[in-house]
């Protein structure tokens, strides 16, 4: 198998995984990126970015992702289209093994992000890749939703953290989950009860999302949500919900299968780091962004983390001034 040694190898792109490439870059380490099967992470599959700083007028997902990517390129970042299948943590130099070949490196950054969970009923994932009005993020797309009727589905704190967050925008949100008691703390669920633009559906599933179709600029339709189908659980019943907006919010799954247990985790399955760093428990082996947060998942916050990397990455480096072998061509 051709293998090819690298003194980093960052794992995974979007802001997490860019920003680190540039900070690398910048620190004459000779990144290597693999994009894994999603080049520029969730936000390619993401319409208007407002709150990510520097674009007064917002910016398109996708556009923000091959910014970053064009940048680290520019600064030296190798960038190959692979994804990683495993990697061998427990010796030095870490080796990586791809479906084309092998690496090797002495610093390995993580920033392989988390995966919305949806709802498994056909459209949800399809209109939120296409801004149709389904989303996972109240943080993000809220704003799109001022005066208007919106759902969210869940009943954890994510899910009424998600629902009164968006009470600063919409008319009316209806909190749809599937049981007869919430399972969030009982500070949230007494916050989000009290809250008179909230709205509870008890036992109650989105079994189907209706979308009408509408011309949004001469010779371009899109589909939109229109209104939600809800079955209750008890008897089967089904009833008809219009709103403009459905957040799906049963939780996230960090992408880390390919690691295979080498690292730990928390309760929900993100990489545990040391605090105020990016260090996990093996020394040279870093994690950023989505999939070490379980809080704030924005795209600022892991840019920050991808920096924390790089940062603590070329510190580590340095410190342990690791005789690096000669480098092979990957083929």
């Amino acid at each position: 198998m051709p293998m090819t040694h690298r003194r980093i190898i960052i794992i995974g792109t979007g802001p997490a995984g860019y920003t680190a490439a540039i900070y690398a870059s910048r620190a004459n380490l000779q990144p290597l990126v693999l994009e894994g099967v999603q080049p520029g992470g969730q936000l390619t599959i993401t319409t208007e970015v407002e709150n990510f700083p520097g674009f007064r007028n917002g910016i398109q997902g996708p556009e923000l992702m091959e910014e970053l990517r064009a940048q680290a390129q520019r600064l030296g970042t190798e960038i190959a289209s692979e994804t990683v299948l495993s990697v061998e943590l427990g010796q030095r130099p870490f080796r990586l093994v791809t479906e084309s070949g092998a690496y090797t490196c002495d610093a390995l950054v993580i920033a392989t992000g988390a995966s919305a969970k949806w709802l498994g009923i056909g459209k949800d994932e399809d209109l939120g890749r296409k801004g149709g009005g389904v989303s996972a993020c109240a943080t993000c797309d809220g704003f799109f939703y001022r005066g208007k009727d919106v759902a969210v589905v869940g009943g954890g704190d994510t899910a009424l953290e998600e629902a009164l967050y968006l009470t600063n925008f919409a008319s009316r949100v209806h909190l749809v989950h599937r049981r007869e008691g919430f399972r969030a703390s009982k500070a949230m669920q007494d916050r989000a009860l009290a809250h008179p633009k909230i709205t509870v559906h008890w036992n109650q599933v989105v079994a189907d999302l209706r979308t009408r179709r509408f011309e949004a600029s001469p010779g371009n339709e899109v589909e939109k949500l229109g209104s939600l189908l809800l079955r209750d659980i008890r008897d089967g019943r089904e009833s008809s919900l219009a709103v403009d907006g459905l957040f799906v919010a049963i939780g996230h799954r960090p992408n880390t299968a390919f690691l295979q247990g080498q690292l730990p985790v928390d309760a929900n399955g993100y990489l545990l780091v040391e605090k105020g760093s990016s260090r996990t428990v093996i020394p040279g082996v870093f994690a950023c962004g989505d999939v070490q947060d379980s809080v704030y998942r924005q795209a600022i916050t892991a840019a920050g983390s991808g920096c924390m990397a790089a940062i603590d990455a070329e510190r580590w480096l340095a410190e342990t001034s690791t005789s690096i072998p000669k480098e092979t061509t990957h083929v």
